[in-house]
């Protein structure tokens, strides 16, 4: 389905040519951008820098049109229709690789790096015998999206652990509904990210991996990218105040947690106890080289990915 819209979106392009790309009120020289970007805990920075000013200082009047995911957000940017929207790694390396016009204007938001404090994790049942993730080998996995992130971080995750990832039967489930199969015994373990990690937790389930800090160090999960049908100049305002959210939002994190009130339907209570990522302002690009070598290795990449041509 995923590789089936993003085809879409470029026959779509190819016959009518898209729409046009923002151009500024002649009066005010502010130009309306449209982005499209999931309401996740990710993409905070974004409300916030909105939120604070930051779009409207680079003369940017700013929609956030909220995508289900990195499908819809690289066919809604290259059929025109977002002129900056928000993707994960192996969702932007796919989308270059078939040809697509994506190019990544600022970091989205990166692992903590750190085992225990990440906002990524693989959970069991508290009386699995899997005890390690060396122990995931041959089990039944939940990702939210197959051939994409999750199952090739949390292989990753296996063989830095001494164990064969190559049995194992990753199982397409939405994240809400993951800690769900896990209780039922559906699944052996599943693969979240926050909010559900600390839900799942507080449920009971226990953590053995946690994949993206085990993937790389200081992963870069996911970007903000546009296509060549943006102006330049707004692309570079654009980057610049996404650039000063991402700062602030990484300075701030308590201001991040009340952000997250207004834009998801996160509880109160577990956004006060959630892992928050981290978002350095600039992109790690050995990490989306990493993320790019391991999915060729893995067949979710046919071939290897030049990175410096999606990551200028």
């Amino acid at each position: 389905m995923r590789r089936a819209l993003v085809i879409l979106a470029a026959l779509l392009v190819a016959a009518c040519g898209g729409t046009q790309p923002a151009a500024p009120d002649q009066a005010s020289g502010v130009a309306k951008v449209n982005a499209g970007v999931i309401a996740i805990v990710d993409t905070a920075p974004i409300h916030l820098g909105k939120a604070k000013g930051f779009f409207t200082e680079q003369k940017i009047d700013l929609t956030i049109t909220p995508v289900q995911g990195g499908a819809a957000a690289v066919s809604g940017a290259v059929s025109g229709q977002f002129q900056f929207a928000f993707a994960n790694t192996t969702s932007l390396l796919t989308a270059k690789q078939q040809g697509l016009d994506v190019k990544v204007v600022a970091n989205g938001v990166s692992s903590t790096g750190e085992q225990g404090k990440d906002f990524s994790a693989v959970l069991v049942k508290p009386d699995s015998p899997i005890k390690t993730a060396k122990d995931l080998a041959g089990r039944k996995i939940s990702v939210n999206q197959l051939k994409n992130i999750g199952d090739t971080t949390v292989r990753a995750s296996v063989r830095n652990a001494g164990g064969d990832p190559a049995g194992i039967e990753f199982v397409e489930l939405p994240f809400p509904d993951a800690p769900a199969a896990l209780q039922g015994g559906r699944v052996d373990a599943i693969w979240v990210v926050e909010p559900f990690v600390s839900q799942a937790i507080n449920q009971g389930a226990r953590p053995v991996a946690w994949n993206f800090a085990d993937a790389a160090p200081n992963l870069t999960v996911a970007m903000y990218f546009t296509t060549g049908q943006t102006d330049a100049d707004l692309t570079r305002r654009f980057t610049a105040a996404m650039r000063k959210s991402l700062e602030y939002a990484d300075a701030h994190p308590d201001e991040v947690r009340e952000a997250l009130k207004t834009y998801t339907k996160i509880a109160p209570e577990v956004i006060a106890k959630i892992n928050l990522p981290k978002w350095p302002v600039d992109v790690n690009k050995a990490s989306v080289q990493t993320i790019a070598d391991l999915a060729v290795a893995d067949g979710v990449l046919k071939e290897k990915v030049d990175v410096s041509a999606l990551v200028p």
